[in-house]
């Protein structure tokens, strides 16, 4: 029978303990530690990833009486708080409620297992303010760089519904698919980046190094050095007398254009330009329309009224460009008009997506259908992107390889021309 390691927190004293057990699959194993009186946090197969040490684990610790704790620091100090940390927070905290913790004890259990100081002074915010009176959502809204709208969105709609462990756990599964998608895409990025650098350094090289040794053959040549030839000599001669000045130049160009993204007319112009574009514009496309679909199916699914559910997956959706024909829905859905005739009327939606809501407002089941679609969606989009991916690789190598061809056929064309000259 497996074995799985398992960390957990006592229900009674909220005392962190870890251990061993035999059981069938993970469930059975969250089942019979629950059987203990034991609200689980982490269970996994043994020769897997072990627990975090980061939590009390290692030494259990009680909750209630707060002993020995670091003390509190501003969530900026030391390290900051990374998505990681966030997606541990989540995931954990909806283990807990789903196990029936009142949500200030649940607080109190991850506060006592985080030793990280950052973490630990974030929590410890939060707890105060749950304390104080405070919804969660309200609570994590004061941390708008960790926690963005559509986290807040989503733990609202939790909250409004009852259900703050399901919309939990759903985050939870949003952000661990976006952090894979987010590896996916830099091990992907990791060989073109690589020959990029390799391209620039090749380049570097025969313009600095390579072309000036061949320079002195066509010194005597006068107008009779083929025009490539001269281009690439004009272009080796830039590179060692002004090519100090090109980092500073590439560095000054790369502030400005951050400034110019940080401006409410910048930022237009950039996320409309990135629509446009012939992939990437349908891939950030498909990504907004999918963030859109579960912020709006999971407010539904919680039981949030239609239209103030749209109100706040509108707010969710961070282009401009996707989102204004989105805010036409308003109108025709205060009118009277069902959510799939509202879809197709923006024409941002594929007939498929349209069917989908159709038949969720049909069947009684629009919030299921809606987080379906958002599944379709990011299906497509990571599938999308890794075509784009593939196909950046093989561009780069032609690319290196037309360049430094391009160099070669110059050169080799001014050899050529001193032979003729010689007969």
């Amino acid at each position: 029978m497996p074995e799985f390691d398992w960390r957990a927190a006592h229900s009674g004293s909220g005392r962190i303990e870890q251990g061993r057990i035999d059981a069938g699959s993970a469930e059975q194993a969250v089942l019979a530690l629950q059987a203990r009186g034991l609200v689980p946090v982490a269970v996994q197969p043994v020769g897997t990833a072990a627990p975090k040490p980061k939590s009390a684990a290692l030494k259990p610790r009680a909750v209630a009486a707060g002993r020995d704790r670091p003390p509190a620091r501003g969530p900026r100090q030391g390290r900051a708080v990374s998505r990681s940390d966030v997606l541990d927070i989540t995931h954990e905290l909806a283990l807990m409620l789903r196990a029936g913790l009142p949500l200030a004890y649940a607080l109190r259990v991850l506060l006592d297992m985080n030793h990280k100081p950052s973490v630990h002074a974030l929590l410890g915010q939060v707890l105060d303010d749950v304390k104080g009176g405070a919804a969660l959502s309200r609570a994590l809204a004061r941390h708008g760089a960790l926690f963005n709208a559509f986290y807040v969105s989503m733990v609202r709609a939790g909250e409004a519904g009852g259900q703050l462990a399901v919309a939990l756990e759903r985050l939870a599964e949003h952000m661990a698919r976006m952090a894979a998608l987010r590896e996916s895409v830099v091990s992907a990025l990791t060989y073109p980046v690589i020959l990029l650098g390799v391209a620039v350094l090749s380049l570097v090289g025969m313009l600095g190094f390579v072309v000036p040794q061949f320079e002195k053959l066509f010194a005597d040549m006068g107008d009779a050095v083929p025009l490539p030839t001269r281009f690439v000599l004009a272009l080796s001669h830039h590179a060692r007398d002004w090519g100090w000045l090109w980092a500073p130049a590439l560095l000054l160009i790369g502030v400005a254009g951050v400034a110019w993204l940080r401006t409410p007319a910048g930022r237009l112009r950039w996320q409309a330009m990135l629509v446009r574009l012939p992939l990437l514009g349908r891939l950030v496309h498909g990504f907004q329309l999918a963030v859109f679909a579960r912020t709006l199916g999971t407010l539904v699914g919680s039981g949030v009224p239609l239209l103030g559910a749209l109100d706040i997956a509108l707010a969710t959706v961070t282009s401009a460009p996707v989102r204004e024909p989105l805010s036409g829905m308003r109108v025709p859905m205060k009118s009277g008009s069902r959510l799939a005739q509202a879809m197709a009327d923006t024409g941002q939606f594929e007939p498929l997506a349209v069917n989908l809501v159709r038949v969720g407002e049909e069947t009684g089941k629009l919030g299921p259908m809606l987080l379906e679609l958002a599944v379709l969606t990011d299906q497509r989009v990571e599938t999308g992107l890794k075509r784009v991916l593939a196909l950046l690789e093989p561009a780069l190598i032609v690319v290196l390889g037309v360049l430094v061809a391009g160099i070669i056929v110059s050169i080799l064309l001014g050899i050529l021309s001193i032979n003729d000259l010689a007969v």
